[in-house]
């Protein structure tokens, strides 16, 4: 779990002490990428998250060694499973759909598999690649939630070469697309796109369209500045900025590796047909 804002701090303890509840997961990583917080404040930090965890797996803060987005993958000793779910401290997932996802990926390890997802494509006009949003496609997978192979977490900071080290350069120029770049190793690797999951129940604290607490408690204002911290609040810088970073990975690699999937993965599905219930047509599923 990525953590930079002090202001998120409550938010954090609370996603990741409800990771540890999970009996999927071995360990819960908050790789913290402010070299300007106190030694104080990870302190605390790092005492208050200790005391949070209501299951078997700990919570380590692990202070990184630069605001680098590339060390989100960097590979580390204490990971000892095969899957590794990156995420960030403002998206809150419930157990059910968690625990689907993590079916998903048991039966494709190879591929990446999220929750919010969005598209690269062609500007005919302009000729060149583009950041953008398709409702029936995808090719990206936002490390909002994305879990993967934890083989992929060394392709991308040891492998490569001087091609990747140059994209990695990118990463660190623009300060953002390191969802991106991931998504270009694995889809170069596996020669497929990545698996879009349908989820019950998501709160993305980060949304600008987020009213109120939600019920998380949070005090007056505190939610407005959950959401203002995020990349994505800067909605057209960040749009054009993405741009720019598939153009660049795609001139430096010599090549355009994403792939399109289609449609989306749910836990289950609902009768389609209609009744004709107390006058009402309705899901023949809810006629009894």
């Amino acid at each position: 779990m990525n953590g930079y804002s002090e202001s998120r701090i409550p938010l954090l303890r609370s996603l990741a002490s409800t990771y540890t509840s999970s009996p999927l997961v071995s360990s819960v990583l908050v790789l913290w990428g402010n070299p300007s917080t106190s030694a104080q404040t990870l302190a605390h930090l790092a005492h208050n998250l200790s005391l949070s965890s209501f299951g078997p797996a700990p919570i380590s803060l692990v202070r990184q060694r630069s605001n680098s987005l590339n060390d989100r993958f960097l590979p580390r000793f204490s990971i000892g499973t095969h899957a590794v779910l990156i995420c960030d401290d403002d998206v809150e997932v419930d157990a059910r759909s968690f625990e689907f996802a993590f079916k998903v990926w048991r039966l494709n390890p190879d591929r990446l598999i999220g929750l919010f997802v969005r598209s690269h494509d062609m500007d005919l006009g302009a000729k060149q690649w583009i950041y953008t949003v398709h409702g029936d496609k995808c090719s990206i997978v936002l490390t909002k939630f994305m879990m993967l192979k934890s083989e992929y977490l060394w392709r991308y900071s040891c492998g490569g070469g001087a091609q990747m080290s140059e994209v990695r350069r990118t990463v660190d120029k623009m300060k953002n697309c390191e969802d991106i770049l991931m998504n270009f190793v694995v889809a170069d690797e596996v020669k497929a796109g990545p698996i879009l999951v349908g989820a019950e129940r998501v709160r993305d604290w980060g949304d600008a369209r987020n009213d109120g607490d939600g019920g998380r408690g949070l005090k007056d204002g505190e939610g407005r500045r959950v959401r203002e911290v995020g990349l994505s609040s800067r909605r057209r810088e960040h749009r054009k900025r993405r741009g720019d970073c598939l153009r660049e990975f795609h001139k430096v690699l010599g090549r355009m590796p994403l792939r399109y999937s289609y449609g989306k993965v749910v836990n289950s599905v609902g009768e389609q047909g209609l009744c004709l219930k107390g006058g009402k047509l309705v899901f023949c599923d809810q006629y009894r």
